[in-house]
């Protein structure tokens, strides 16, 4: 990738329009990016890029002429910027991608581009603006941009269909949620090739909580169980805490607290490994709270 082009050319636009690196990074960056991305050090991201493109007066397709990167590598920075937001919940600055790239003509051009951009945009309206006829609304807009009767679904057609049953879930309707989940595994079987290996795990999970939800804890831990096999099968490692955090959940439910302390256990190194020191400190007070009341039975 010829990271020098795009820079050299941000520098000479700059220039032409009378700009100073300060200038030119206000509301986008800092100045030190600007000078960085100049020298060519760095590339900067697909939404700076875009910011940077109008605050010079050029369309972003401009900078792919002049350097070696395709327009395809925007597109999937910005999808990869906004899967790592969505991961880690921060859903304000998803929103803050998806309003750059709103008046990007690669995306609303493009039903594929603009449903990545719905997609997103709906689970802030769920989950911040918490507007949720208006969530699903626009989430089924979304899936019916490329969703076809006729075709075997995408993957991101199937994780769309994956948000929608979580919002479902969240709303307490928990027969809504399954049957989506339900036409998940329908679509993962179709496909002959699955790319994101953590899809399948994270529709386990999911059918998991919901069995949970309603008291069939024994259904839900098995469930755990085919995903932590299928994690240890692809060699992947997302979702295995998650996993095992679930199935001491479920024996804890049942009052079998021996049983439920290995699965907590477990799920604390892992996350312990992912430096997840959030999720770590909740499950080590629930492993506290096993303990104690298995003394607590123990001295009856």
């Amino acid at each position: 990738m010829d990271y020098s082009a795009i820079g050299k050319k941000i520098r000479e636009l700059r220039k032409e329009v009378g700009l100073t690196q300060g200038e030119l990074s206000e509301d986008i960056c800092t100045q030190a990016l600007i000078s960085r991305i100049e020298k060519g050090d760095i590339y900067p991201s697909a939404a700076t890029l875009y910011q940077i493109s109008k605050k010079l007066g050029v369309d972003v397709n401009y900078f792919f002429e002049i350097g070696s990167t395709p327009r395809l590598d925007y597109i999937k920075e910005v999808e990869r910027q906004l899967r790592n937001l969505r991961i880690k919940l921060k859903y304000s600055e998803m929103m803050d991608v998806v309003k750059v790239e709103e008046n990007n003509p690669l995306f609303y051009k493009d039903p594929a581009n603009l449903q990545m951009l719905l997609w997103h945009k709906s689970i802030y309206i769920f989950e911040v603006e918490k507007n949720h006829t208006k969530a699903i609304e626009l989430l089924k807009e979304a899936y019916k941009l490329t969703a076809s009767p006729k075709k075997v679904g995408s993957e991101r057609e199937i994780e769309i269909l994956m948000t929608l049953g979580s919002f479902e879930f969240n709303l307490g309707s928990l027969e809504k949620s399954m049957t989506i989940y339900g036409q998940v595994q329908e679509e993962l079987k179709a496909l002959e090739l699955l790319n994101d290996k953590s899809i399948k795990t994270r529709l386990l999970y999911n059918i998991a909580r919901v069995l949970t939800r309603s008291e069939k804890y024994a259904e839900s831990t098995n469930y755990c169980q085919e995903g932590i096999r299928w994690c240890v099968e692809e060699e992947h490692f997302w979702g295995l805490g998650e996993l095992y955090y679930h199935i001491g959940h479920n024996f804890d439910q049942e009052g079998k607290y021996d049983e439920a302390l290995p699965y907590i256990e477990k799920a604390m190194i892992i996350f312990e490994m992912r430096n997840n020191h959030g999720y770590h400190s909740f499950i080590l007070n629930k492993k506290e709270q096993i303990q104690t009341k298995i003394k607590e039975r123990d001295n009856q």
